[in-house]
């Protein structure tokens, strides 16, 4: 009787928090994302001549060539679409890494825009030729249209019409492009080692990452200014199986690669990793509850009763949304014996972690070690950097970039975003608390699809605002 009545008052608890949830989700006003860009034809159009030229200069970065004469050529024509910013900024050029210096009335708070001068390889068939440039259906096609000459177009375009304006910032800022983020090179580490050396502690650094998101969360309709306010961190390992080998006439158990299918099954379907809503996506979803249907509404607005069925959920919604409740690992590539009647002597896996803020780098590390060793497994790191330190979302850098959203996007909705991929910006994180990741540029479901494939391109009609939103940035962060 005792059981039977403890029973019907958890019942009845239950019920009663989640009639308080339905009646929260209820009463909560529904919103909507109704931000379209709306630009001047003719400014649209100048800027994409501008961004086609850009991508016509081939500028892939390899390991094997990180700078090469590709980048003088392609520093060439930034002096000739942006004369002003060369005549009146300090340039400094570091290994193809670029560094420019606006001198303002003060020095304590200066802001460093930034954004990768380098693009990866473009292979395979492309409706247009991957360095064409071509403008047609309302984009600019080629590789590096949006990831990430766009944004370095805008930032340049917008310095060079506030200096035609006479504009002097009432802080200092700083552009900064490295020519090495696509293969994580050291472009951006020998910027920042500049700026150390200088004494610059940046207020702001405003790097890619993020951008204007269409449908951000499956369901939830609409453009949402994503701004990324960390990044996991990120290992590259090499699973080994060793063994006396021998022919494959008669197989002995537990060869190196049945050892590595076992380990990497293992993985896959015994995830090892601790999921849990870490704050920053919790504001996530709580930011954009109003815009979902009834359902996430009630979830995602919830989170205070939801929140474990959430972090269970998440998971099975997308790889994204995985991403941000968990430490991730990828495996990419593998190898084993030169015949197929040999059985080897040596066969490997190799994999890419990304670490999550509450189960980090070196946690996550033993953890995969262990189970390797389980399985009769070696385990060589190869290189590992853990998560960035989340930037404060109430703080006054914050505000700053908001207010400049609000200000050129209006009626664009705005909401922290936990990255999962890995930028320059990591590296600033040593010299500035503030390391935000916002690319004022609209990625819809084809340039997200397209970014390091096939056909990447970015909408014309995006361009003008990308441009205004660096000169609001650079004029509310230096108020006259």
């Amino acid at each position: 009787m005792k059981a039977k009545n403890i029973a019907l008052a958890a019942a009845s608890a239950g019920a009663s928090l989640l009639g308080t949830a339905l009646v929260r989700t209820i009463l909560t006003p529904s919103k909507t994302s109704d931000y379209v860009p709306n630009p001047d034809a003719t400014r649209a159009a100048k800027y994409a001549e501008k961004l086609a030229e850009m991508v016509r200069c081939e500028t892939i970065s390899t390991p094997e060539d990180p700078t090469g004469a590709k980048f003088e050529k392609f520093h060439k024509l930034l002096e000739e679409l942006f004369p002003l910013v060369h005549e009146k900024l300090e340039r400094t050029v570091i290994d193809g890494n670029l560094l420019y210096f606006w001198q303002g009335r003060k020095h304590d708070k200066p802001i460093v825009l930034m954004s990768h001068q380098d693009v990866v390889p473009a292979e395979g068939e492309w409706i247009h030729e991957p360095f064409s440039g071509d403008i047609a259906e309302g984009k600019v096609w080629g590789r590096g249209s949006a990831d990430t000459k766009a944004t370095v177009m805008a930032f340049f375009q917008a310095v060079e019409e506030l200096l035609e304006q006479g504009y002097t910032p009432e802080q200092d800022v700083y552009i900064s492009s490295s020519c090495t983020e696509e293969f994580a090179g050291p472009g951006a580490k020998k910027l920042v080692g500049e700026l150390k050396r200088r004494g610059v502690k940046p207020y702001l650094v405003c790097d890619e990452g993020g951008g204007i998101i269409n449908e951000p969360i499956g369901g939830i309709k609409g453009n949402f200014a994503m701004i990324g306010v960390f990044e996991k961190g990120k290992s590259d390992l090499k699973f080994t199986a060793r063994s006396s080998g021998g022919h494959a006439s008669a197989p002995t158990k537990n060869t190196p690669i049945a050892r590595l299918a076992k380990f990497v099954n293992h993985v896959e379907t015994r995830d090892p990793f601790r999921k849990k809503l870490i704050p920053e996506a919790e504001a996530m979803f709580t930011t954009l509850a109003p815009y979902a249907g009834f359902g996430m509404k009630l979830l995602f607005g919830n989170l205070w009763l939801f929140r474990p069925l959430v972090t269970l959920l998440l998971p099975a919604v997308s790889a994204q949304a995985a991403a941000m409740v968990k430490t991730t690992i990828a495996f990419t590539m593998q190898s084993g014996s030169d015949a197929a009647n040999v059985l080897p002597q040596e066969a490997s896996v190799w994999a890419n972690m990304r670490f999550i803020p509450h189960q980090g780098k070196d946690e996550s590390l033993a953890i995969i070690t262990k189970l390797a060793e389980k399985y009769g497994l070696e385990t060589d790191i190869i290189w590992a950097a853990d998560y960035t330190e989340p930037v404060d979302i109430n703080g006054e850098a914050w505000n700053t970039l908001v207010a400049a959203i609000d200000k050129t996007f209006p009626g664009l909705p705005h909401s922290p975003y936990p990255m999962t991929g890995g930028t320059d910006c990591q590296f600033y994180q040593e010299i500035c608390d503030n390391c935000l990741r916002f690319g004022p540029v609209v990625f819809g479901p084809e340039q997200l699809k397209n970014m390091h494939g096939l056909n990447e391109n970015i909408e014309v009609n995006c361009l003008p605002g990308a441009v205004d939103f660096y000169k609001n940035l650079i004029d509310i962060h230096n108020p006259r």
